[in-house]
Parts: structure tokens; C-alpha cells; sequence
């Protein structure tokens, strides 16, 4: 069994939907060779991201960044994994309640430095909150999963 391993940051209701929904995804019936965890950022250590297959990390946007908690998660696993980890394939999804650039340029410079590989264009759900945000976590959820089952990724 692949191991896909979802890193999201959910201080709010919605923000906890959303991570929901990308597992909800993630564990669609018909994908079957995947096992999926997700872990808080706080919690999650370099040993969680050596045993996963393929992450999918999700934070919010504050002050044009992102999470704080996914920031130290980034510090704490960084020189762990930069040697053990490079061409990881990962994707993300921000909840930016404006553009979400900062957050977006953040962490694609993090994960250049792994060398970790974006194996999807980032999600980004600005604005206002909107239901449609649910769909598109629970599709990028599956896209993930059923490409980690398919050898795609």
C-alpha cells in the first residue's frame, strides 16, 4: 500500500470542511491500493513525511502568508528530509481570504529547496467563502490518491 499523507492546518469550521473533503476524496472506493492519514502540522515530524509516498499540505493565508503552524512544520522537517525526500511529489491548497500570492510563492520556495515536485497546480480558494471550495478539495484529493494508485506520481 502507497501512503498518502495530508499536512492542513484547520483553525476554522471551514478549513476543517475543506480538509474533510480533500480525505473524503482521498478515500473514494475506488482506490484501493492507498492508505491516507492526515496530521496536523504541529504534530506531524520528519518521520511522517519519510514513510509518505505523496503529501498534500493545505494552510490558510495570514497576513500574506502562510499558517504558522505549517511554517514550523516546514523548520522542523526541512534538514531531516532535504536529502531523503527529493523528488516527493506533493500538491497544496490554500484558503487565502484575499490572493493568496504570498502564501503560494512561500511555499513553493520551501518545497524547491526539498526539491520536492508539484505534481498539481495549487489550489487556491480566495475570497469569500464559497461551497464550491468543498468540490474542488475533494477533487484534488482523489486526482492525488488515484495518482499515487495508478503510478502515475
Amino acid at each position: 500500500m502507497k501512503q498518502l499523507l495530508l499536512i492542513a492546518h484547520t483553525p476554522s469550521p471551514n478549513t476543517q470542511r475543506m480538509m474533510e473533503a480533500v480525505l473524503r476524496g482521498a478515500r473514494h472506493p475506488d482506490i484501493s491500493g492507498v492508505t491516507v492519514q492526515h496530521i496536523p502540522p504541529l504534530q506531524a515530524g520528519s518521520d511522517d513525511v519519510l514513510r509518505a509516498d505523496a503529501l498534500i499540505l493545505g494552510t490558510t493565508e495570514n497576513l500574506g502568508y502562510m499558517a504558522g503552524a505549517l511554517k514550523d512544520w516546514f523548520d522542523r522537517i526541512y534538514y531531516p528530509c532535504l536529502e531523503k525526500t527529493q523528488a516527493k511529489p506533493f500538491a497544496f491548497y490554500i484558503r487565502a481570504g484575499h490572493d493568496g500570492t504570498g502564501t503560494r510563492r512561500a511555499i513553493e520556495t520551501i518545497t524547491t529547496g526539498l526539491r520536492w515536485r508539484c505534481v498539481q497546480e495549487p489550489l487556491l480558494c480566495r475570497g469569500e467563502w464559497q461551497e464550491e471550495f468543498l468540490q474542488q478539495c475533494e477533487q484534488l484529493g482523489m486526482t492525488m490518491a488515484a495518482s499515487l494508485d495508478a503510478g502515475i506520481i
